[in-house]
């Protein structure tokens, strides 16, 4: 979710250079982005633990960095900061609104309203660097040239809609039934100018997602067969994902691809939708059905008559809305 935030900040200041702090397995997320350099931060490594956060703050202080964002605000990163700040070096971190968030999700006395979205919040951080920032409502297209192999093992002809679908989440309160999600694919396939990609991670995800695409010409199984960087290029090509309230739905919102998002347990008002992509993207259950929504920020609570909170998205929904979009 910080990618469409720190492109318009380098769009905005061309004189300045981000140096991106993140784990070796999200380097590639930024490879793409001109004036951006990343320092992996090797936590299950050389900077695990205290004595190994120091160690990361004495790399970043060789970097003559003029100033720090933390846009985590987790323990690891205020200790981060603080070392870095016995360097002098200033930080400015997020205010991620936690107040108002279990306000938003507590089933008493709940205050339902649209907070901040993460990426304005984001956004602020760079205001408290005297980088303020105007984000856009639209991430332009980005498309990353693919690997010959992926296209040779996919065999996808550009003439086609290419639809990715991630149907996997986090927790099972935001994760739409896997038996809809067929029915939806169903739906998808009957259409001759489509090609379905179905992403997901893990091993478990993949022999799900394999069995599940094999019951359809058009349909195929990513996950699993490339590396992260080639799945990131598939995802910049697609013309649309339809995704759960998860990281999928990010990672092609950042290349601007237009992105359908099914809710559950978890509601766009706490902040997380992906960049750039309307309200009539974000496919809901019936609120008067379901007063308590959203349950929690994450998905990670579940309430004993909200199991089944994402039947009440019908697949002739998602079906429409993806017609409607690509049309």
């Amino acid at each position: 979710m910080t990618v469409p935030v720190l492109m318009q900040v380098l769009e905005t200041y061309p004189q300045l250079q981000i140096t991106v702090v993140t784990k070796p397995f999200f380097v590639d997320i930024f490879k793409s982005i001109d004036r951006v350099h990343v320092v992996k931060a090797e936590v299950k490594g050389k900077h695990k633990g205290i004595s190994g956060l120091w160690l990361l703050a004495k790399q970043l202080h060789k970097l003559h960095i003029d100033t720090v964002a933390d846009l985590h605000n987790v323990l690891r990163s205020r200790l981060l900061c603080g070392f870095l700040k016995i360097m002098g070096h200033e930080y400015y971190r997020i205010d991620k609104g936690r107040r108002e968030k279990k306000a938003l999700t507590r089933a008493d006395n709940k205050i339902f309203k649209p907070l901040k979205t993460t990426h304005q919040r984001y956004a602020d951080v760079f205001t408290k660097l005297n980088l303020p920032v105007e984000l856009s409502n639209h991430t332009p297209r980005r498309l990353l040239p693919m690997a010959s192999d992926v296209e040779a093992v996919l065999k996808l002809k550009v003439s086609k809609q290419w639809i990715g679908i991630a149907p996997f989440a986090a927790h099972a309160s935001k994760q739409y039934p896997l038996e809809l999600m067929e029915k939806v694919i169903q739906n998808l396939s009957k259409e001759h100018n489509v090609h379905i990609l179905l992403f997901g991670g893990g091993k478990r995800e993949s022999k799900r997602l394999e069995a599940l695409a094999q019951g359809f010409e058009n349909c195929e199984n990513v996950a699993g067969k490339f590396s992260f960087l080639e799945e990131l290029q598939l995802l910049s090509n697609l013309n649309i994902m339809i995704s759960m309230d998860s990281g999928n739905g990010h990672l092609a919102a950042m290349f601007g691809v237009e992105v359908i998002t099914l809710w559950g347990a978890t509601h766009p008002y706490a902040g997380f939708a992906p960049f750039g992509q309307t309200e009539d993207m974000q496919l809901l259950p019936d609120l008067e059905k379901y007063p308590l929504l959203p349950t929690s920020i994450y998905g990670n609570k579940n309430l004993k008559d909200y199991k089944n909170v994402m039947h009440d998205i019908s697949p002739e929904e998602v079906y429409q809305k993806v017609r409607n979009t690509l049309n």
